[in-house]
């Protein structure tokens, strides 16, 4: 099954923060060939939570993962993306499409952290 990894984060009029996820996005598709690797973004930015979606379709997958590059699961990630991915599976049926968890509290994310307030030193 040919799996894509669609990471969304919120968007920004600042053109140097949507950069980040398209660099993940490219960070993550080295580490992951076999995968299908876009970005999208809620709003403020292109390309669209839907749009991506549909270049994963495009590019031939057959189960989408979509992963919010959010902190938590507030009103965008439970509202706003689960309305995208229900969108999306009523015109893909026969597609997985999966909201993963944000970030949150992972248990990597004290490590994360952690290195940033090192770095700051």
């Amino acid at each position: 099954m040919r799996t894509a990894i669609l990471l969304i984060a919120h968007g920004s009029r600042v053109e140097a923060a949507n950069a980040d996820l398209r660099k993940l996005a490219e960070m993550i598709a080295e580490k992951r060939p076999e995968a299908i690797v876009e970005h999208a973004y809620l709003e403020l930015a292109e390309p669209t939570i839907p749009a991506g979606l549909e270049t994963c379709v495009q590019r031939g997958a057959e189960e989408v993962r979509m992963l919010p590059w959010f902190l938590s699961a507030g009103s965008h990630v439970t509202r706003d993306l689960e309305a995208d991915r229900l969108r999306f599976q009523e015109k893909h049926p026969t597609i997985d499409c999966i909201l993963c968890p944000p970030l949150g509290l992972h248990p990597l994310m004290v490590e994360l952290v952690l290195a940033r307030v090192e770095e700051s030193i």
